[in-house]
């Protein structure tokens, strides 16, 4: 039977990244995007490696009922949830004098909040398949830096969020994996990639960490990857 994935912010980066992978394994991707634009063009590229294989839905992970909107298209169009990929983030990057309680706040509500959506609307079909709930975190949800206040609260939010729920859906057979990456050439933070970026991690090196966690024998969870460029720059 194919299995099938969410993956939240993943019209772009790493989230895009992990969905060429997985389809490329076999396995149907959904990909969400506060723009349904962004998310139809996203899924027609996406159908190039395998015509059928993605679909596009409009979701805002910081909305409860959005993201449960979104699981429901999918099984409403498949029939069944396998896999979530908790990707979609944001940064805002500044010393706590500068840095704005709007910023602080969507920052929260988009990293770490939407991590808790994301799990909340899809729990019970992850249940019914005995599913895996993998969460994108960073190399900054265990290690704190200057002007990264926000982000930092975030991701060793979602780090130890994840830990935790870890222990409780374990009971339910779902399994939860955390991985947190160093320097990925992406669009983050308004950056574009270019040759410069040969040295980092590339998106498509998260998704085959994603499709090796996966394959891992049932028995067996590695429930928190570190993982960061080989030489950095």
């Amino acid at each position: 039977m194919t299995k099938i994935a969410i993956i939240t912010g993943g019209s772009k980066g790493i989230g895009y990244g992990i969905a060429e992978v997985l389809i490329k394994e076999g396995i149907k991707v959904a990909i969400t995007s506060r723009s349904q634009s962004s998310a139809d063009e996203a899924a027609t590229e996406l159908n190039k490696i395998k015509e059928g294989f993605a679909i596009g839905i409009e979701s805002d992970v910081r909305n409860l009922a959005s993201q449960q909107n979104a699981v429901d298209t999918i099984l409403a169009t498949w029939g069944r949830l396998d896999y979530v990929i908790a990707n979609a983030g944001v940064g805002h990057f500044a010393p706590i004098q500068d840095l704005t309680a709007e910023q602080w706040q969507e920052t929260i509500d988009i990293n770490l909040t939407g991590t808790f959506n994301s799990i909340k609307a899809s729990y019970l079909a992850l249940k019914e398949t005995q599913g895996y709930f993998i969460t994108i975190s960073s190399l900054a949800g265990t290690n704190f830096f200057a002007n990264g206040g926000a982000y930092n609260a975030s991701k060793f939010g979602v780090v130890g969020f994840s830990q935790a729920i870890m222990m409780d859906l374990r009971k339910d057979g779902i399994k939860v994996t955390t991985v947190m990456p160093g320097s990925v050439a992406t669009h983050f933070n308004g950056h574009s990639p270019s040759e410069k970026d040969a040295w980092k991690i590339q998106p498509e090196d998260i998704g085959q960490i994603v499709a090796d966690l996966i394959k891992m024998p049932a028995r067996t969870l590695p429930s928190k990857i570190e993982v960061r460029p080989t030489m950095p720059a």
